[in-house]
């Protein structure tokens, strides 16, 4: 175990619970933090302390370490809350955004959905992609790229970006741009996770009115008794 309450652990994100059974429901919180979902249930994250800031902390989303149950949920959730855009594309942000946006595509009644990636192909091209970095991996150097042979895809159309998360929203602006310079029209964008609102600022009054999420994950700071609320 490490120290001041955060553990490493593959149980977590594993199971939807009802809120009754969440054993420590209010602040301060040791381990895990309770996220609260649309219909009630709550979805325990693990606390991870943030290498450069070790008295902060953010609650660990990582969907494809999740159940099969968990991804179809949230996937679910979030197309009911991105259907009244009506849609026409849906594109997947890599990497964990990926896990999502099929799940998001064919609850919208999609029989595909475009993927973004990290890893560059031979036949690629570097205008075809942008530069990114987020609170997990700030390291500089890493680019988002779409695949030119799915670029007439976009064209013209109405389209949602989907993630895991958006909590600097330097990734996400990154990607935005990146769309809306090709030619597709980003109407608006979903994640599973909303985490703290710094990336309010960062995309701007217009973009962040049309982000939405499943659920809102809180930054973190360390009290004696375990974690609560970040100024």
């Amino acid at each position: 175990m490490t120290r001041h309450f955060t553990e490493p652990t593959t149980d977590y994100w594993q199971r939807i619970v009802p809120a009754d059974v969440v054993e420590r429901p209010e602040a301060p919180w040791q381990f895990g933090y309770p996220a609260r979902l649309p219909d009630g249930r709550v979805l325990v994250l693990p606390i991870r302390r943030l290498a450069n800031e070790p008295s902060h902390a953010v609650a660990s989303l990582l969907v494809n370490h999740a159940s099969l149950d968990v991804v179809d949920t949230l996937g679910t959730m979030l197309a009911e809350r991105l259907s009244a855009q009506m849609p026409e594309l849906v594109i997947g942000l890599p990497t964990l955004g990926l896990a999502l946006a099929p799940v998001v595509a064919r609850a919208l009644g999609h029989a595909r959905y475009v993927p973004m990636g990290y890893s560059r192909k031979f036949w690629y091209d570097e205008a075809l992609s942008a530069a990114v970095h987020s609170i997990t991996s700030p390291t500089p150097g890493k680019r988002v790229y779409l695949d030119p042979h799915l670029r007439p895809l976009i064209d013209g159309k109405r389209l949602v970006l989907v993630d895991d998360a958006v909590s600097t929203g330097t990734t996400l602006l990154a990607a935005w741009n990146l769309i809306e310079s090709l030619g597709g029209n980003v109407i608006a964008c979903g994640v599973a996770m909303l985490q703290g609102r710094r990336w309010v600022e960062r995309l701007g009054a217009e973009r962040a009115a049309r982000v939405v999420g499943v659920f809102e994950s809180p930054l973190l700071k360390a009290v004696p008794d375990g974690w609560v609320l970040r100024d």
